[in-house]
């Protein structure tokens, strides 16, 4: 799993959900509370297909206007799957397959988030592997 974890809150807009994902050169975003507890996730895909869909069309500073105008709440995927850190790589490998999902966040007993299990994890725990 990826234990660094860029994560964003449900009142944060758009805008900056699309930032992280380009300068990070990554596709899923958990969302917190104030606690820390995961409350839900952000796929590049909910952001393309959620809140530009038809405006992908339009100019970019539109897009981007639109962008800030919405809200992380507004696409947000509420009550993701998730595993717990113990969980075994089999099972999540299976649980991802089954429901079709690129990633996993990886919560404690307490939903703290604390990771998140992704495609790239695995391909690189194969690679470290051989």
């Amino acid at each position: 799993m990826t234990e660094t974890v860029r994560a964003v809150r449900d009142d944060d807009d758009l805008a900056l959900v699309y930032d992280m994902m380009a300068g990070g050169n990554f596709r899923h975003v958990p969302v917190v509370d104030e606690e820390g507890t995961l409350v839900g996730l952000v796929t590049h895909r909910d952001l393309l297909r959620g809140a530009l869909g038809q405006a992908l069309e339009l100019p970019v500073s539109v897009q981007r206007e639109l962008l800030r105008q919405m809200k992380v709440r507004d696409i947000m995927i509420h009550e993701p799957d998730t595993v717990e850190p113990d969980t075994n790589l089999s099972e999540a490998a299976e649980l991802m397959m089954m429901h079709k999902l690129g990633c996993l966040p990886v919560v404690d007993a307490d939903q703290q988030l604390v990771g998140i299990l992704t495609e790239s994890d695995f391909v690189r725990h194969v690679v470290e592997a051989a």
